[in-house]
């Protein structure tokens, strides 16, 4: 074994990494930069952890290297489009291991404890890494597969969810208390414990709809870090408490600023969401879309001094954003003013839309928030909006009535012209109907948005 300093040391300089590097992940510039660095950080911990015990390496390499040629084949081939159920099946990974480290610290210290009764907080933080890791997993895999529409996107459950729910929280809770005051023998009741955590993440998280994903998300990443940090308190590994510590509480910061973007509570996203699977079209009352062509607008897009994209999950469909970052180029070239607008929870998962045109190498100084897009919005001569629905629906403003009322949204039906890229009228993920597309200011281009983009480039260079 290593000297105990040097080990601690090491500790303190992975912790330093994750802060550090965690910092750095607020800025896009410095984005890639903080996750290299968290990663030396977190490889440091690893070493450092290994190195601290004495113990045999075999099934410790073989599962470094099975781990790492999954995670290689994984991450190289995920398209970006798919990046949200990576991070959701990522989540899921990090809530079961924090459950079988728990777990397994307990198979292992069970009968010590009848001799020498393990502490308080040895026992909390089994049960909290156990409940939080069995919720985080089974909840990550219906995130994933809503994501993944492998599950409908709409709110899925039952009559009285809500009653079952508590019911099924209430049942853990008593197991772990039981549990802590009985380690020793009410193993039984540790075993129902696990499961009711299993349970309780799906039933948590299949009520809640496709269109507050991004939250959850968020959430379920919280929760991975809580279940971490609790199972560095079982385990006394100060730098998995360090690490679980910033990375719940950096996913409850950015569950509060998802929040704060869709003007909704956290209780309103998890007992009261909305959300259906798009399949919707226009009612009777809506009115009439204007469609256009892409020699039309083109000419429109010509004539235009100003232009702002405002993609959504239907630009990551379409995989347009290379299309999209030259379209913006050539738009350039004739000496229009360009810029993008950003809506905190366009996509399926937060900086969804930032990840994407990053990928396509668009400049960071052309991505806009919403509020200093708002501001811009009334002298914008055209706003094209591609594959966004729910982040541009004026019914959040106008309409008291609708779901999303109160959500702030990026207005661009307050531009003097909007072109509106869809495959359908089929209302978004939310599967509320947009009256934007009825507005007389807005056009229609309807097609998968990858080939109406560049039909659009075609035109403009023909021009």
């Amino acid at each position: 074994m290593i000297d105990p300093t040097i080990i601690n040391l090491g500790y303190l300089i992975a912790s330093v990494l994750f802060i550090i590097g965690l910092k750095m992940l607020s800025r896009q510039k410095t984005a890639r930069t903080g996750n290299r660095l968290s990663a030396v950080g977190m490889l440091l911990a690893v070493v450092m952890a290994l190195l601290s015990q004495e113990m045999g390496y075999t099934y410790i390499i073989a599962g470094f290297v099975l781990g790492g040629l999954i995670g290689t084949v994984a991450a190289s081939r995920v398209q970006l489009t798919a990046m949200p159920e990576m991070v959701a099946l990522f989540n899921g990974f990090g809530g079961v291991a924090s459950l079988l480290v728990g777990w397994a610290e307990y198979e292992n210290a069970r009968w010590i404890w009848v001799q020498q009764s393990p502490t308080v907080v040895t026992l909390v933080a089994t049960f909290v890494a156990v409940l939080i890791g069995g919720v985080t997993f089974t909840g990550s895999l219906i995130a994933y597969a809503k994501l993944s529409q492998k599950l409908p996107g709409r709110p899925l459950g039952i009559r009285g969810q809500q009653i079952v729910n508590a019911v099924f929280l209430a049942a853990a809770i008593a197991c772990g208390v039981a549990f802590m005051l009985n380690p020793v023998h009410l193993y039984a009741i540790f075993l129902v414990l696990v499961g009711l955590s299993l349970v309780f993440g799906v039933l948590f998280t299949i009520p809640i709809g496709g269109a507050d994903m991004p939250v959850v998300i968020s959430l379920l990443n919280s929760y991975s870090g809580l279940a971490a940090c609790a199972a560095g308190f079982v385990i006394d590994n100060t730098v998995l408490i360090v690490a679980g510590a910033l990375v719940g509480a950096s996913g409850l910061v950015l569950t509060t600023i998802m929040c704060k973007a869709m003007n909704r509570s956290l209780r309103n996203v998890l007992f009261g969401a909305f959300g259906g699977d798009g399949g919707k079209g226009p009612s009777e009352e809506a009115g009439q879309a204007n469609p256009i062509d892409a020699e039309t607008a083109s000419y429109v897009l010509e004539a235009a001094d100003t232009v702002i994209f405002v993609p959504g999950y239907g630009m990551a469909v379409a995989q347009a954003q290379h299309a999209v970052r030259e379209l913006a180029e050539a738009l350039e070239e004739n000496g229009t003013d360009v810029a993008f607008g950003i809506h905190p929870v366009a996509g399926r998962m937060p900086g969804h839309m930032n990840v994407l045109l990053a990928e396509a190498n668009v400049p960071y100084e052309q991505l806009l928030e919403m509020d200093d897009v708002n501001a811009q919005m009334p002298n914008i001569d055209v706003a094209i909006v591609i594959g966004a629905n729910d982040v541009v629906n004026p019914a959040a403003r106008d309409d008291e009535t609708s779901a999303i009322y109160g959500m702030p949204i990026i207005n661009v039906d307050q531009a003097k012209t909007v072109f509106v890229l869809k495959r359908s009228m089929a209302s978004g993920f939310a599967g509320i109907e947009n009256p934007l597309f009825y507005k007389d200011n807005t056009r229609m281009l309807f097609g998968d948005a990858k080939a109406s983009i560049e039909a659009l480039i075609a035109e403009l260079k023909q021009d």
